[in-house]
This record gives C-alpha cells, sequence and structure tokens, in this order.
C-alpha cells in the first residue's frame, strides 16, 4: 500500500493539485461487482471504478477532496497476468486511471478527442510511475 500511497502523490502532484485527497480501496470482484450494479447500474466485474465528490469544475466546501478510487485486485492480478507485467504495475496503472477520472478526464462519456487526452495524459503519467517507482519493484 506504501507504493499506492506514493504514486497516488505523484499523479497529483504532476497533475498540479499536491494538495488533493483522494481515497483508495482495494477489494475483490464480488465487492466490485456489487458496487458497479449499485452505483453506476452495471451489473458486472469491472478493474477500476471512481466515485467524485464533485463534478469537475465544482468547487465544494472542501475542493482539495476529490473522491474515491474502488480497484479489483482480483481483476488486477488477471490483467496483469494476461498483460505480462507485475500485479504492482497494474495496480499503479488503475489506480492512475481512476485519479484521471476524478480529475475530470473522460473517455467514455467524452469524445474521441477527450478520450484521446486522456490517454495521452495516461501515458505520460504512467511512464514517470514506471521509472521513478516500479523499477525498483521488479
Amino acid at each position: 500500500m506504501d507504493l499506492l500511497k506514493k504514486v497516488a502523490q505523484r499523479i497529483l502532484s504532476d497533475s498540479g493539485c499536491p494538495e488533493a485527497e483522494l481515497s483508495v480501496l482495494i477489494v475483490d470482484d464480488i465487492r466490485i461487482r456489487e458496487l458497479n450494479r449499485d452505483y453506476l447500474q452495471r451489473d458486472k466485474t469491472t478493474n477500476v471504478i471512481s466515485f467524485a465528490i464533485q463534478e469537475a469544475g465544482e468547487s465544494g466546501i472542501q475542493p482539495q477532496l476529490l473522491g474515491d478510487v474502488v480497484i479489483s485486485a482480483d481483476t488486477a492480478a488477471r490483467d496483469a497476468l494476461e498483460a505480462g507485467c507485475s500485479v504492482d504495475s497494474e495496480l499503479c496503472f488503475l489506480l492512475l486511471h481512476g485519479t484521471l477520472h476524478l480529475l475530470g478526464y473522460d473517455h467514455e462519456r467524452g469524445t474521441e478527442d477527450e478520450a484521446r487526452r486522456m490517454e495521452s495524459r495516461e501515458q505520460e503519467l504512467f511512464a514517470v510511475i514506471e521509472q521513478e517507482f516500479l523499477q525498483t519493484v521488479r
């Protein structure tokens, strides 16, 4: 978990909001499916879900509180095996992906340009994460 905390801090810092806060919850496939069904009306397992405290662009009472990133450890392990990477690498990628959603990036409901923008930012930040954090894990 120390790795994910450091990675989250780096993502937030590199995104211009070093004081922002988010929570990270690692669950199993059963729990993430329940959350996906109950909150997003998608009755299936997924790898990561982000729950923003406020919509992008809004500033609430505590604008530094971004929301929650929920990651399925089961799905991350399967995806890592399939991709030929470490579970740590996959968990870091999913944390990055979920955090970008909290920061307002959207590849699902947005335009193709927004999806490309998110993918580009993901690649840029993941290269930093790999260099700084994952080289020491291997």
